[in-house]
């Protein structure tokens, strides 16, 4: 009944489900169209929270480094367009925030919870998750499973 709220992050060597999900400017982003890159996956709570803008930061930060490994990142919570709009130009995201309405995606990569849980994944090219951790994983940790 409350698996959801105890549950751990997909294992490591496991296929990531696939979503379909709409962009802050309404673009919408598939798993499936991303096959052949290393796809992170930043779930978070909120837009402007401390913790959240700092785990964010970090991977803007070490931009060079994200293509460098063939990578994209996404930031994922249930927060709407225009949030998600406003916090990316305000912080200067390179990569697009996706709205996940209801949580659905959040529950398929066991992230929902009475507040979105801090998870952090990498998929890699071939569909596979590579990396999954609960919490504010450094870039660098996160980018060493991604495959070149």
């Amino acid at each position: 009944m409350f698996d959801w709220l105890f549950s751990d992050p997909l294992a490591v060597g496991t296929k990531a489900p696939d979503f379909t999900l709409p962009d802050q400017d309404g673009n919408i982003v598939s798993l499936g169209a991303l096959r052949g890159k290393n796809v992170v996956l930043v779930f978070y709570p909120r837009d402007e929270t401390s913790v959240c803008t700092q785990q964010l930061c970090e991977f803007r930060d070490r931009w060079t480094d994200v293509q460098s490994k063939n990578t994209v990142v996404f930031g994922v919570n249930p927060q709407d367009a225009a949030s998600h709009s406003k916090f990316r130009e305000h912080r200067q995201f390179p990569f697009p925030l996706l709205t996940d309405e209801g949580q659905k995606m959040g529950e398929l990569y066991h992230a929902r919870g009475l507040i979105v849980k801090r998870t952090v994944y990498l998929i890699g090219p071939d569909g596979i998750i590579r990396y999954a951790k609960r919490g504010k994983p450094e870039p660098a940790e996160v980018l060493a499973s991604a495959k070149t």
